[in-house]
């Protein structure tokens, strides 16, 4: 297994928060189709520490929240898609398909709407330029379908299957407040903390697995242009994912002391 690869969305994004690279991580520009090829774009104040898309919690009055919420995605059953009465800015109410397919093979996962993004940061009392709305949901679904990919890499290394079956999501949590174990280990020794975390729970084969996804930025390679890592891997929740773990930092290190020399176990 690779290690987690990096991303460069646009610098016009608000969920920039200065920290240091992880070493020796390869850096992975989008297609330059993507938005996040806009250096003209001024950069705007920090974000909140993490997605508003994926957690409940207060209005930002001081109001509970009580819309009943999709157990799935931990977002309200009904994302509203009206416009906010001080809005400045029309926002699209399109919603784009992802690529990642859910329990019913014949469905993917929906993202929000710019709208019903904007909507969920102003319920959760978080300020938000209105004509930055546009370019986080773009990082946000880019982010998503990166960290999709990486799951499916890791699906791969298991190797036999007792099914076809294509792996899938069934649910997944935004936990910004909880470091995982490997995150608070690396802090220890003064690398930076993500500013966001995420845990995938991914069927396949009549198992369900839970993935940990943690979100860094790094240093920017160009000015302006801004570096996200994602480091997605399986929990360490069962002797199956322990092993995965194992044998890709076994590969990692062997191709870090032997470099272009092919690994004992290739699919690794």
């Amino acid at each position: 297994m690779s290690p987690p690869p990096s991303m460069t969305p646009p610098p016009g994004c608000p969920m920039h928060q200065p920290s240091e690279p992880e070493p020796k991580k390869p850096e992975v520009s989008p297609p330059p189709s993507c938005p996040m090829h806009q250096p003209e774009t001024p950069k705007s104040a920090p974000p909140p520490p993490s997605c508003p898309m994926h957690q409940p919690g207060d209005s930002g009055n001081g109001a509970p929240v009580t819309d009943k919420l999709n157990e799935l995605n931990m977002m309200p059953s009904q994302l509203s898609q009206n416009r906010q009465e001080d809005q400045t800015v029309d926002l699209p109410t399109e919603r784009v398909i992802s690529t990642i397919p859910k329990a019913d093979a014949s469905s993917k996962w929906e993202y929000p709407s710019p709208q019903q993004f904007y909507n969920a940061l102003r319920r959760k009392g978080w300020e938000t330029p209105e004509e930055e709305i546009e370019t986080m949901v773009d990082i946000h679904n880019f982010l998503n379908e990166e960290a999709w990919q990486e799951v499916i890499k890791w699906e791969e290394m298991r190797g036999a299957c007792p099914c076809d079956e294509d792996p899938y999501l069934v649910r997944l949590q935004g936990r910004p407040r909880d470091l995982s174990p490997k995150a608070w280990w690396h802090s220890l020794w003064g690398a930076p903390r993500p500013f966001d975390r995420h845990d995938w729970y991914v069927g396949r084969c009549g198992e369900q697995r839970r993935y940990v996804i943690d979100y860094y930025e790094g240093a920017e390679d160009v000015p302006g242009v801004p570096v996200f890592f994602l480091d997605v891997r399986p929990a360490l929740d069962d002797p199956t994912s322990i092993f995965c773990r194992m044998k890709a930092a076994a590969s990692e290190k062997w191709a870090e002391w032997f470099p272009g020399k092919p690994s004992p176990d290739s699919s690794a």
